[in-house]
């Protein structure tokens, strides 16, 4: 790909051509991902090393850990993040590809439902993402964590093990979730301002 197309592809995806979608693209580029990449490492960064249980042997907090966390929530969060971005970055390649304008998307009914697809895609996305963080965080860190080591130990089949910084872990689970929802009220907002665009109920920028 020519240096032409990667300019109009990166300069498709910073700006949108509605305004509530250049408010998107700030949000979710720098706020939610700032918080992520920095808050995220200093709550979540060291939490393996600090998870301890009763007995406190490698084996066991590994076992109890790796049960207590099947997938941790850095990685979840950052596979969310890439994914949604996904449909977006699909149009706009494919903008770039049909030398489409930005002016010209909400113009042409071809490129404004195709557009809307991919907004549309988002808040699917979104949505889903939402689900997956309740089944596997919850809303609420505990401070102790009762695992089962069957499989591991023969002498009993339920340890107790601490959670590390249990409470900033809630507030940062919170956050994740307030951020989501931010995100998918932008997003059918980005809808209702194509909508009014079309009716001529709003100028063009």
């Amino acid at each position: 790909m020519s240096p032409n197309y990667m300019r109009s592809f990166s300069e498709g995806c910073l700006r949108p051509p509605t305004v509530i979608g250049q408010f998107h693209t700030l949000f979710f580029g720098s706020v939610r991902m700032f918080f992520l990449g920095v808050l995220g490492f200093a709550v979540y960064g060291n939490e393996a090393l600090h998870f301890s249980c009763d007995p406190d042997k490698r084996e066991v907090n590994l076992f109890c850990y790796n049960q207590f966390r099947p997938i941790t929530p850095q990685v979840f969060w950052a596979l969310q993040l890439v994914i949604v971005l996904v449909p977006g970055a699909f149009f706009h390649l494919y903008a770039v590809c049909k030398s489409i304008k930005q002016e010209d998307i909400l113009q042409k009914s071809f490129y404004t439902a195709f557009y809307i697809f991919s907004v549309l895609l988002r808040i699917i996305l979104e949505a889903v993402a939402f689900w997956l963080q309740i089944q596997l965080f919850g809303f609420k860190v505990n401070a102790i964590y009762m695992c089962d080591v069957g499989a591991l130990e023969k002498k009993f089949n339920i340890t107790r093990c601490m959670v590390p910084e249990h409470f900033e872990k809630t507030i940062f689970l919170i956050a994740m979730y307030t951020f989501t929802v931010i995100t998918v009220v932008l997003c059918v907002a980005e809808i209702f301002e194509i909508s009014c665009r079309r009716l001529g109920l709003l100028k063009a920028q």
